[in-house]
């Protein structure tokens, strides 16, 4: 829409707004690429301009000062909950207060009367009436202002014209929207979206799996595939092909989110990552391989070399960095090679004869090729009057002790000659 995208950090709940919990932020949206305009701006910081806001809406008799103990609140609660509407204090149409010390908090004098209308740009027309609104707390007793406040000043003051947020911040838009009025300032356009859910189809938690953005890298996706998919959860540009962030900007309209909640679909997002997997630069994907196998193991030169060389070809079979880094194992197996229980099997007597002939044919293979591999592979066959099949397992297994690789011909070039050669003399 040719704006700013501008960032926050809503602070005001200072238990909560950890270091950690403020650098897991920038460094999610750092590591998809989501630059922001301008400076950071910290809600907390601001507390000054909030408590001035809130002195003034007190002068203009759209707020007040309540002295209600904890008990009375506790009461006035009870009263209105019984009532079936919301919490009203006493103090809103003038109360004298107890004693010229009592403590007290300074609370929104909601709408007596009427509705609150927000037009929402995803929900449509939301209306809530007056008497569902209470009289919400401005700033606290300490003289610290609320979230509800904060967030409404700055919006303003940040110059804010579009509000999008999930859809459980529905209701606040209905308390949020007398605060401006209260001030007499222009109220932005809300768009809520609908929260994502898990496969189940409930609201999406920690047991669906990983929820900060971090996890997310550290299951293996990358930030171009979690952005692609992501922005396609709801929202329906009129075709079902992957598209990139850059591509999506020019076709995105707020009315095209839909109102019901998505649901992630991990298969679905495998196979976008595993399309981003195959696009990706070979140098880049060659430095996460490592980087990753480096989180359990330590790796020389030659082995990072040798996994630069493997990337081109392994990442266009991996969904994820993790599944990448599993099927690269193979190549760094030492020799002789531990063969798991299944390819210790295949080693027969009678196999491993057949394999020392395979072994003699392939180091007089003057091409190392996978292509070259793999036809001299079924010559070989050919020869033996077998098919492939009663050669490959036990190749395979001479060559990966059982790990996942590619296929033979495949597996052959990566290891080299001098590698693959010896594995299989290993095991004759």
């Amino acid at each position: 829409m040719g704006g700013t995208y501008l960032l926050r950090i809503e602070d005001t709940d200072r238990a909560r707004s950890t270091p950690e919990a403020i650098a897991a932020i920038l460094d999610g949206l750092d590591w998809l690429g989501l630059s922001h305009d301008g400076e950071i701006t910290y809600q907390f910081a601001r507390a000054a301009r909030h408590r001035e806001v809130a002195e003034a809406m007190i002068a203009r008799g759209t707020a007040f000062r309540c002295y209600a103990t904890p008990e009375e609140v506790e009461a006035l609660r009870a009263e209105a909950h019984a009532e079936g509407r919301a919490i009203r204090s006493p103090y809103r149409d003038g109360k004298t207060a107890p004693s010229t010390d009592a403590p007290f908090v300074v609370r929104l004098r909601a709408p007596d009367a009427g509705e609150v209308i927000n037009e929402d740009l995803i929900q449509g027309r939301v209306s809530i009436a007056a008497r569902d609104i209470d009289d919400l707390v401005l700033l606290r007793a300490d003289g610290n202002p609320t979230y509800m406040l904060s967030v409404v000043v700055d919006d303003h003051d940040m110059g804010v014209t579009h509000v999008i947020r999930g859809d459980d911040h529905l209701t606040n838009a209905a308390r949020q929207i007398p605060i401006y009025q209260a001030m007499g300032w222009d109220i932005p356009r809300f768009a809520h979206v609908p929260l994502i859910h898990g496969e189940d189809g409930k609201k999406l938690s920690k047991r669906h799996g990983a929820q900060a953005v971090h996890e997310w890298r550290d299951m293996g996706y990358l930030p171009e595939a979690m952005n692609a998919y992501l922005m396609r959860l709801g929202w329906s540009p009129g075709h079902d092909e992957i598209i990139s962030k850059e591509e999506a900007i020019p076709h995105f309209e707020l009315n095209q989110i839909g109102k019901a909640p998505s649901r992630l679909d991990f298969k679905k997002l495998d196979s976008v990552n595993a399309h981003f997997m195959a696009l990706a630069d070979d140098v880049r994907i060659a430095a996460l391989l490592s980087a990753e196998i480096e989180k359990s193991r330590t790796l020389d030169a030659a082995q990072r070399v040798l996994l630069a060389r493997a990337a081109p070809l392994l990442k266009k079979r991996a969904k994820t960095v993790l599944e990448l880094a599993e099927q690269a194992q193979f190549l760094l197996a030492a020799r002789p090679l531990k063969l798991d229980a299944r390819a210790q099997s295949l080693m027969k007597d009678d196999f491993k004869q057949r394999l020392k002939r395979l072994h003699d044919q392939l180091a007089a293979q003057p091409d190392w090729e996978h292509a070259a591999l793999a036809s001299a592979l079924k010559a070989f066959a050919t020869e033996e009057g077998v098919g492939l099949g009663q050669i490959g397992p036990g190749l395979r297994a001479a060559l990966s002790g059982g790990l996942p690789a590619p296929d033979l011909g495949q597996a052959l070039e990566l290891l080299g000659r001098e590698e693959a050669l010896a594995r299989i003399a290993d095991q004759v």
